[in-house]
């Protein structure tokens, strides 16, 4: 059986939640081996977690100071073990991940394949082009094709646990084309989901008229329901919320359980980066919206009204 390398992104002593999709879409492709990359004592620390997600083996690309060198520490890792024993690579598809991917690929002289949203078992990937509105299947060459795996885009099953044999190789000194973080400051986390991660999303676009009428209406029926923020890049353009809520070509990629918009007309800007959530529900005055084509359910109605409604009969059921 192939070798299927996934590359793991980890935080807080923790694994990412997307790499149970990327381990399920390894389930027909080869032998899962989880491939960590950081300080030393990372692997052994998440051995637990990739073994219960199916890590047939753990490597340990591990050296002081991995965890503040941008890019090449991956790079490093995934090309040496794909030159020793080819087979595909997965990587979450972040900004980070579509970079590690392309060098990897040019290294290790394969295809790379990014942003798709499903792997078959001939290694023919599935996208979605031009704004998500065509899907096709893509043929990747090479021994060890790379692909970048939307995130939300897989529907993780569950693992049979994995033996999670831990393996140590060494990574290259730093050279002169290393870049280092001298400093750090995390983003400030409030109490809402994290837009990438969230099962229920809601959106605001220039609807909403303000920034006001964003934190009351957007703001205010996420809190109700306990779900993230997102927002179209006109209401980011406007100054109605911060650029880290941006939804779309040039923003965030989600795939929630239940997208909910308010004010949002449907631009191909947008709907590219939320059009596989399992429902969207679409409130506009517009009948004739781009957004309702796409929507599970489209409200014709004012979304100052509707809106504050809503968030008042959740909380009221709540209570």
């Amino acid at each position: 059986m192939s070798t299927v390398y996934i590359l793991i992104d980890h935080n807080d002593g923790h694994v990412d939640s997307a790499a149970a999709e990327l381990f399920t879409l390894a389930q027909g492709l080869g032998e899962a081996t989880a491939v960590v990359v950081g300080e030393p004592g990372t692997a052994a620390a998440l051995q637990p977690e990739l073994q219960a997600l199916g890590a047939a083996r753990i490597i340990a690309a591990e050296a002081e100071g991995a965890s503040r060198r941008l890019i090449l520490p991956a790079v490093d890792a995934l090309s040496s073990l794909a030159a020793g024993e080819a087979g595909p690579i997965l990587i979450s598809a972040t900004a980070a991940g579509n970079e590690i991917a392309g060098r990897v690929a040019a290294r290790v002289a394969s295809g790379v394949l990014v942003d798709v949203t499903g792997i078959n078992p001939d290694r023919s990937a599935t996208m979605s082009i031009f704004g998500d509105t065509i899907a096709v299947d893509t043929a990747v060459g090479g021994e060890s094709p790379v692909y970048t795996v939307r995130r939300g885009a897989i529907e993780a099953s569950a693992a049979t646990p994995g033996a999670g044999e831990l393996l140590a190789i060494e990574l290259p000194a730093p050279d002169q084309k290393n870049v280092e973080i001298t400093s750090f400051s995390p983003a400030e986390r409030g109490n809402r989901p994290d837009l990438a991660e969230a099962k229920t999303v809601i959106a605001g676009g220039r609807g909403v008229g303000s920034a006001e009428g964003f934190a009351e209406l957007v703001e205010g029926l996420a809190d109700s329901m306990g779900a993230a923020v997102g927002a179209t890049r006109d209401a980011v353009d406007l100054g109605y919320c911060p650029s880290a809520l941006q939804i779309g070509q040039t923003g965030v990629t989600i795939s929630p359980d239940l997208y909910i918009s308010l004010g949002i007309s449907g631009a191909i800007q947008h709907t590219s980066g939320m059009q596989t959530s399992r429902t969207i529900i679409a409130v506009t005055n517009d009948e004739d919206a781009p957004i309702m084509s796409i929507a599970d359910l489209g409200v014709v109605a004012d979304v100052h009204d509707l809106a504050p409604e809503l968030a008042r009969e959740i909380r009221e059921r709540k209570a």
